[in-house]
């Protein structure tokens, strides 16, 4: 049989495949609502595969590897996470700490930092480790801080810190 007929074997089971999910390099920094969100998902996934196990030969051969990769993601984060204590300050942004500010267009924005995992632009969760995150973590009210974007600098200013609810 030549090689090439090898290869295109290997490379058609390799299809079949779920790409891995790539674990970040920052720490796995995170609030105690973002571990049970983990140990959530975790255990609902563990269901889903279960489930899909259950179906023997009739399973969905990719759901079920789409499954036990998200499984082995999760996991993994659950193992790495290093719970922050509760945000308590009102004078130091810190993971957990909801912020208001002031972006240059005077225009007022609240987020509260969270977690990789935790975060939901769109509900106003941010990563601590994105580039707005980095720029609030550790500021106080009335600082101006420079949140460095892909779009360009901007300066903000802080204009209160609520702790963790």
């Amino acid at each position: 049989m030549s090689r090439a007929f090898v290869n295109e074997d290997q490379a058609a089971a390799q299809a079949d495949q779920p790409v891995e999910r790539r674990i970040s390099d920052q720490p796995n920094y995170l609030t105690a609502s973002g571990l049970r969100q983990l140990q959530q998902r975790v255990a609902e996934l563990n269901a889903l595969r279960n489930q899909l196990q259950g179906q023997g030969e009739g399973a969905d051969k990719q759901r079920l590897a789409d499954t036990e990769r998200d499984l082995r993601y999760f996991s993994a984060r659950v193992q790495s996470a290093q719970v922050v204590p509760a945000a308590t300050s009102l004078s130091k942004v810190q993971i957990g700490s909801r912020v208001s500010f002031v972006d240059e267009q005077g225009q007022a924005h609240e987020v509260r930092l969270v977690g990789e995992d935790e975060a939901d632009a769109g509900r106003g969760l941010i990563n601590w480790g994105s580039p707005l995150g980095r720029a609030l973590l550790g500021a106080s009210p009335g600082d101006e801080v420079m949140w460095r974007r892909p779009a360009g600098d901007q300066s903000i200013e802080v204009v209160a810190i609520a702790p963790d609810a």
